[in-house]
């Protein structure tokens, strides 16, 4: 038996901690590989079903109103029933998508399977980042951060690798990820539960969240920023196919996967780089790369150079990775442990409307405002001046900013919440590190928050 966030759990008995921790980070990536896998067969949809833009992007958007939904209603369900009922009815919901994306045949599918792998990635996040930060706290919250921009990369470009060079395009991906998927049930099954049941399931499901005062200037200033990454991440994946096919010569559907591959790959690999960073650096990192990125994109645009467009992708992923990163650090660390859930899912309800609602509009330009270099160029300039805003408010609010990193403080007495202090429990490192988390009641003080690395 041990302790975790002050509840007596079992130890594990069949996964040790290690194999337990990997396999729910494996389930991060290849829920969020399903949602990207997608991306590079669009084209051949469209070819196919005969079907435009506009619906290709209605396609996409369904996805993130449905994670966004997820997040609001069950993302802290898990703390209720357990991590492991949870990840494992995800994973059923997530097996019948791609069984449905297999075999699809006209619009009403995708769209059924679209909604079903939104509900699924928003209801398992949640789980499963807790469920890692019981096991080791640090590791778990750095792969909160790293996990959902990897396996985007991974869906982008193996769907790209399978579409371009192996039969049935598609149907095989799915196939595949309907292999893993099962694979990662069975380990669910011989994984230990980490978190005891505890009353409430029921009213965990209703949507409540506040902006505690201290965090409002700061959320206002953080998020332009947020918007501006995920509208980004938003285009690559609905329209960054037919950009590519229009500025490089070469395979399609690989070269879309890539486009976004190295948007995601880039913005995984600064979430790292600076995972100890100050965040307002971080936030400044981000907007300048964002602002070059984007610029470098839109003039690949009009050159037609397919190097140059990989280069300002690759810059904008930085500005993806460090952007996020330090928006939620800036903002999410003044709230106090019982406001900070609520406050994390305003800040994600901003991030999958900038995610999924101006794709919508980048297709209505694509149709009726003169094609995919015209969207492009709008939907630039409007992510530019988004991250100028930010990267403005950085230097604005230097003078008066309260602190994004909390002062150390002193060791908690057990069962009672030190007050006014942050960053005492799991859930602030995970805010910490940018990592998702579902919204859901006030957080535990954990008696163990102060030995860091232990096992939970």
């Amino acid at each position: 038996m041990t302790t975790v966030e002050g509840r007596v759990v079992p130890q594990p008995r069949w996964l040790g901690p290690w194999p337990a921790f990997s396999l729910q980070a494996s389930v991060v990536i290849f829920f969020l590989a399903g949602a990207s896998a997608p991306t590079p067969l669009y084209a051949t949809y469209e070819q196919e079903w005969h079907f435009s833009p506009i619906t290709t992007t209605v396609i996409f958007g369904v996805y993130a109103v449905a994670v966004l939904l997820a997040l609001l209603v069950v993302g802290s369900l898990s703390d209720h029933v357990g991590r492991r009922p949870v990840i494992f009815g995800s994973i059923a919901v997530q097996s019948a998508a791609v069984v449905v994306f297999a075999g699809a045949d006209g619009v009403p599918a995708l769209l059924c399977a679209r909604i079903l792998q939104g509900l699924a990635t928003g209801t398992v996040v949640g789980a499963v980042g807790a469920g890692m930060i019981d096991i080791r706290r640090s590791a778990g919250t750095l792969a909160n951060a790293v996990t959902p921009a990897a396996g985007t990369a991974v869906g982008a470009l193996g769907s790209g690798l399978l579409v371009a060079y192996a039969p049935q395009p598609t149907r095989l991906v799915y196939h595949i990820l309907l292999g893993i998927y099962v694979l990662q049930a069975v380990g669910v099954v011989l994984m230990a539960e980490t978190s005891a049941r505890a009353p409430g399931a029921l009213r965990s499901l209703r949507v409540t969240w506040t902006v505690p005062a201290q965090a409002r200037g700061p959320l206002l200033r953080v998020a332009p920023v947020v918007l501006a990454v995920w509208a980004l991440a938003g285009f690559y994946g609905s329209l960054g196919p037919a950009l590519v096919r229009r500025v490089v010569s070469g395979e399609g559907a690989l070269l879309g996967g890539l486009a976004l591959f190295a948007l995601t790959a880039c913005g995984a690999l600064t979430v790292l780089v600076l995972r100890s960073a100050d965040p307002r650096t971080a936030m400044r990192v981000g907007t300048v790369a964002l602002i070059t990125g984007v610029a470098l994109t839109l003039m690949a645009v009009g050159l037609g150079s397919a190097e140059l467009f990989f280069v300002g992708t690759a810059v904008a992923g930085v500005g993806f990775g460090a952007g996020f990163q330090g928006g939620v650090r800036t903002a999410v660390p003044l709230a106090e442990p019982h406001q900070r859930s609520g406050l994390l899912s305003v800040m994600y309800v901003i991030s999958y409307l900038g995610f999924g609602l101006p794709t919508v509009v980048a297709g209505v330009i694509v149709v009726y405002g003169g094609g995919v270099a015209r969207a492009a160029y709008a939907y630039g300039i409007a992510v530019m001046l988004l991250a100028l805003l930010a990267l403005i408010s950085t230097f604005e609010s230097s003078r008066t900013r309260s602190p994004a990193v909390p002062e150390p403080v002193p060791e908690p007495v057990p069962g009672r919440v030190p007050g006014g202090h942050v960053a005492v429990d799991a859930c602030a490192d995970a805010c910490l590190a940018g990592g998702p988390s579902g919204p859901g009641p006030a957080p535990k003080v954990s008696t163990l928050a102060h030995k860091g690395d232990e096992p939970r």
